[in-house]
């Protein structure tokens, strides 16, 4: 079993224990505060099941019906999670509220402290490393699992400081704040997640990939690269998509044409931890590009070189030839 499925798997039990647990510390305490935390472990639950089943998905082979492969599935795990944080967010506030008018008295309240102050140790670390997997792989599933639970963990210490103060004080208005402020703040994250999963289903452009392209071709830039353009990025999961136009002398022969492409796709490939597949669309030089190009003693050369175009993430992203217009 990959370190996927082990995250995802080891996810979904603790996720289930810990929200049977919950709800039995809010039965005990009748805690508003609680109740929200043990409301988001249900989300935890539906969200591990389903990424789960989002990263066995992703996993598969390409076929006729998916060329590109199964890896957008993950992108929308991601947003259901979202989407599921953020109407739960929507309920903690409006069940809050009802608290204000009709309070209920509290109960037992040191057994959910020490309940909640376990269950937010257990999902900070467990979020934390798969949100790290999550990265090193470029799962958006991996990432929305392990912030949400990071973002549980962060619930439970305001609820320990809101309970703590409950002791202390005897005010039970905190609890009911506590539960608002909590939930104001899981929207507004569910509603980053929703973005973000939403900007990769429509292949937005994911600008920290980006720079890191550009950077590896101006740092390993050839001078019979004599162009670069309509360079474009599809994140299919943790598996990425790169296509582009390269500009090579009009004089080579189709097997050098060849070997220089098949060299700029394992300069560009080596770089990335993930599955990376190319298109790259070989261009003929035309007599304008003699004005950037750097080839020297060139047999067809017809104008000096006079400028040198600095390749970046606008000029290299247009579907145009540089020698139209410089963008530096």
């Amino acid at each position: 079993m990959s370190p996927k499925y082990k995250l995802i798997l080891t996810s979904f039990v603790v996720s289930t224990l810990l929200m049977i647990v919950k709800f039995i510390a809010y039965y005990l305490t009748y805690s508003s505060a609680i109740l929200t935390d043990a409301l988001e472990s249900i989300i935890n639950v539906v969200a591990s099941g389903f990424a789960f089943y989002a990263v066995y998905l992703a996993s598969l082979p390409k076929d006729l019906n998916h060329p590109y492969g199964h890896g957008k599935i993950e992108f929308f795990s991601a947003g259901l999670e979202g989407v599921l944080i953020t109407l739960a967010s929507i309920f903690i506030i409006f069940h809050s509220l009802q608290g204000f008018v009709n309070p209920l008295p509290l109960n037992d309240l040191n057994v959910g402290l020490v309940i909640i102050s376990a269950g937010a140790l257990i999902n900070y670390f467990l979020g934390y490393a798969i949100e790290k997997e999550g990265t090193n792989q470029n799962s958006p599933t991996l990432i929305a699992d392990g912030k949400h639970l990071k973002l549980d963990a962060m619930s439970g210490i305001i609820l320990i400081i809101a309970i703590g103060l409950i002791i202390l004080t005897g005010a039970l208005w905190i609890d009911g704040l506590a539960s608002i402020i909590f939930a104001v703040f899981m929207g507004i994250s569910g509603i980053k997640i929703i973005r973000k999963s939403i900007g990769g289903l429509m292949d937005e452009t994911n600008d920290n990939i980006l720079h890191s392209i550009v950077e590896i071709l101006k740092n390993n830039q050839k001078k019979e690269w004599i162009d670069v353009h309509n360079l474009r990025i599809q994140e299919y999961g943790s598996d990425l998509h790169i296509d582009c136009h390269l500009t090579l002398p009009n004089y080579w022969v189709l097997d050098k044409v060849h070997d220089t492409v098949h060299e700029f796709e394992e300069i560009l490939g080596k770089e990335f931890d993930s599955n990376v597949e190319f298109f790259i669309h070989a261009d003929p030089c035309l007599p304008d590009c003699c004005h950037h190009c750097k080839i020297e003693n060139c047999p067809i050369r017809q104008h000096e070189q006079t400028k040198n175009i600095e390749w970046n993430k606008i000029n290299l992203s247009l579907n145009q030839k540089h020698f139209l217009e410089d963008i530096s």
